[in-house]
């Protein structure tokens, strides 16, 4: 690709600054992969950034913004104090301590995520569209192996967790990295002239949203909808240009709900899976719906509505009740509420659910306030994820929110401005004083 796109290596910059993009982009890189590989960059970045510490360079770590960044993870400080069950408590401090490491590194370290945002962006763009095409290779290497018919690439085989179990990645945290990238590049789309970037871009488009297609994850495909006919024309589009794309946007959508509706294996996890999540138990069910799980759930946060029962104490309690409702795929599975709303009021009540929503909101209104729909395609993903999963109680779920939260809000600051070995200028009202003294004399 040429010059009209951004470019993917950092210029005229110190080396320090180089090495912290590169980790940056790494651990983007890293993302869609086994945690042991961002975990591992995450630990050398901080080593990095604690070696080239320089005082005068460290943005304010006492703000709002730092405590709303970190607020998850002091929730769960806090609801420690009164837990019925330690050892798990404590566990979750070691998972979520990258809530409260990643604001501070953004705090300390010198890299310049405004000035970089872009090429970081776009690496994690290529790389969640190289993960697609490598997943649909994969399918059809193992289509052709067994010399199965390649309509076979649309059966429950191909979609949803097996599609992204050769990564071994949950299947709705890959689509929420998916879309984020889907997002990016729409938005360099619009922007673009280049007939060839444009090419390209369109290409890397049309990869991601099959990809999402085969995912099959229902909550993020409704996310993308919204998104795609309502946050890109509001945040990106004016006049006949905003019309325009939200007509050929609706068509697209139209075209890929009927292309749903008319393939059984998409129809059955996008609608029918969407029902039957939200119905009640059935007699002879082998698994236990969604609301059923959130109705146990809701029984137990009656009880102690206020303050919850502390960190860690949501898998043991449910893990109970569920064998006490005879709910035994959910037992036998030790599953969780599959709700983050519901998972706070189980841990800490309604305080932990109100600093939660607040986060939310902080989130929702900076990202309104700075018109980014990346950011706003983010905190979309969370707030409605957190509705049909437990994404804290994961690793690679944690590490998306901690990452992208902190990414986005100081992807708007510059650096402070190191001022050692900068000699002192003149004013400009004084040299033309001086100028004028000259010329008089």
């Amino acid at each position: 690709m040429d010059h009209g796109m951004n470019r993917l290596l950092p210029y005229r910059d110190s080396l320090n600054h180089k090495v912290s993009y590169f980790h940056l982009m790494l651990l983007m890189a890293s993302l869609p992969f086994d945690m042991f590989y961002s975990h591992l960059i995450l630990i050398s970045f901080t080593l990095h950034t604690l070696i080239h510490l320089s005082k005068k360079r460290v943005k304010p770590v006492f703000r709002i913004r730092t405590l709303a960044l970190q607020s998850v993870f002091f929730i769960t400080l806090l609801s420690t104090i009164y837990t019925i069950n330690h050892g798990s408590a404590f566990n979750e401090w070691g998972k979520e301590v990258t809530i409260f490491i990643f604001p501070l590194l953004f705090c300390i370290n010198e890299v310049d995520l405004k000035k970089y945002r872009p090429q970081l962006l776009l690496a994690f763009a290529l790389v969640c569209t190289a993960v697609i095409v490598y997943l649909y290779t994969d399918a059809l290497l193992v289509i052709r192996h067994y010399k199965l018919p390649y309509l076979t690439l649309w059966s429950n085989t191909f979609v949803n967790h097996n599609f992204s179990e050769p990564i071994g990645m949950h299947a709705t945290f890959l689509s929420m990295q998916v879309t984020l990238a889907l997002v990016y590049l729409l938005t360099l789309l619009i922007k673009e002239r280049l007939f060839f970037n444009r090419l390209f871009y369109v290409l890397c488009c049309i990869v991601l949203t099959a990809g999402l297609i085969q995912l099959c994850s229902k909550t993020v495909f409704i996310v993308l909808i919204i998104i795609i006919n309502a946050g890109v024309p509001y945040f990106l589009l004016k006049g006949a240009g905003r019309k325009k794309f939200i007509l050929i946007a609706a068509s697209i959508s139209a075209l890929a709900f009927a292309g749903i509706l008319n393939t059984e294996t998409f129809r059955n996890r996008y609608i029918t899976g969407m029902k039957d999540d939200l119905s009640a138990v059935q007699v002879n069910e082998t698994t236990d719906t969604r609301l059923a799980r959130w109705k146990v759930a809701g029984e137990l946060i009656g009880k102690s509505p206020v303050i919850g029962y502390g960190a860690g104490s949501e898998i043991g309690l449910l893990h109970e009740s569920f064998f006490n409702k005879k709910m035994y795929s959910s037992f036998l599975n030790n599953l969780n509420a599959h709700n983050q709303y519901l998972s706070f009021l189980i841990k800490s009540g309604f305080i932990g659910l109100l600093f939660y929503l607040a986060t939310l909101a902080f989130g929702f209104n900076f990202a309104f306030h700075k018109g980014d729909i990346l950011f706003f395609t983010f905190m979309t993903l969370i707030a409605f994820i957190s509705l049909s999963e437990t994404m804290f109680d994961v690793d690679k779920g944690i590490f998306y929110y901690a990452f992208f939260f902190s990414f986005f809000i100081f992807s708007h600051e510059h650096p402070p401005a190191d001022n050692r070995g900068k000699k002192t200028h003149t004013r400009p009202k004084e040299i033309i004083i001086i100028h004028q003294y000259k010329l008089e004399h």
